[in-house]
This record gives C-alpha cells, structure tokens and sequence, in this order.
C-alpha cells in the first residue's frame, strides 16, 4: 500500500456516495498511472444510462484509456470500493492493469479471491497484483446503508 492508494480509495470513497446519491450501487473507482496520479475516475451507472456494463471500473477503465491514448494500461493500478466482479477483472485483464487495490470483499459475485480469483489465475496469459479489505469498514458502510434503504 502506497499514500498514493490511500488518498485514490479515499476519491473512490466519495465516488460510491455520489453514486448512491443517484440511487447507484454505491462503488466507485479510481485508475492511477504509475507514479500515483489519478488520470481517470469512474462510478456505478447502471441505472441512469440503462447499460449493464456500467460498473464504476468499466467507467474508470474507458477514461483511463482514453486519457493515455491506449487500450494497454500496464503499470496502471485501479482502486475500487467493492471487490470487482468476473466482467470488471475480465476488463482488468484485458487493460493489462498490474495492481487492483480493493475495499469490501463481494462474497456473492467477487473475482479477485472471494467466489472466484480471475485475477490471479495463473491459467490467464496476464494476472494482477491484489490487494483487498482497504477502507473495508467505509465500503461496507456505505453498501450496507444503500441496501438496507432499500428493502
């Protein structure tokens, strides 16, 4: 962990509650270029644009490419608030990003070691470093508050 991770999680943090604000799921992410700056940022936007693929790290992941002119965004590190799903560590992968950083662990539909560990399946001809339970306490939260206002 870097301060360069603290301050991304703390963005991705504030990132979820703007989600949850539009009535999103509350995850946010962050992509940081090798020296530790924010080149891009994303969040859930399922609901207002309708696409299933609008998960915050698809979001962050388009941006990120976008800002550096490439699909490959190798010595990349993205940030997130809840532990990616199989989509987003596909994405992951296929973006060549060598470090995913995490909060809350997603026991139900997580990729990066809980149900599955796409992203360090060493069957893959690519893997990324992973680092969980960051900020787990704020993500969990902010999760949590989100759902129980919901049912």
């Amino acid at each position: 962990m870097t301060a360069a991770d603290d301050l991304a999680m703390q963005r991705a943090l504030a990132l979820a509650a703007e989600a949850a604000a539009a009535s999103e799921i509350p995850v946010g992410a962050v992509v940081l270029d090798g020296e530790g700056h924010i080149i891009a940022e994303g969040r859930n936007t399922r609901e207002a644009t309708h696409d299933p693929t609008g998960h915050a790290e698809i979001e962050a992941l388009r941006r990120a490419a976008a800002s550096v002119g490439s699909w490959n965004l190798e010595g990349h590190t993205l940030v997130v608030t809840l532990e990616p799903c199989v989509m987003c560590a596909g994405a992951i992968l296929q973006a060549r990003i060598g470090r995913v950083v995490f909060g809350a662990w997603d026991d139900k539909a997580g990729a990066a070691g809980s149900m599955y560990d796409v992203l360090r399946d060493r069957r893959l001809p690519y893997r990324a470093e992973v680092i969980g339970g960051v900020e787990v306490d704020a993500s969990t939260a902010l999760l949590r508050t989100f759902f129980e206002q919901r049912r």
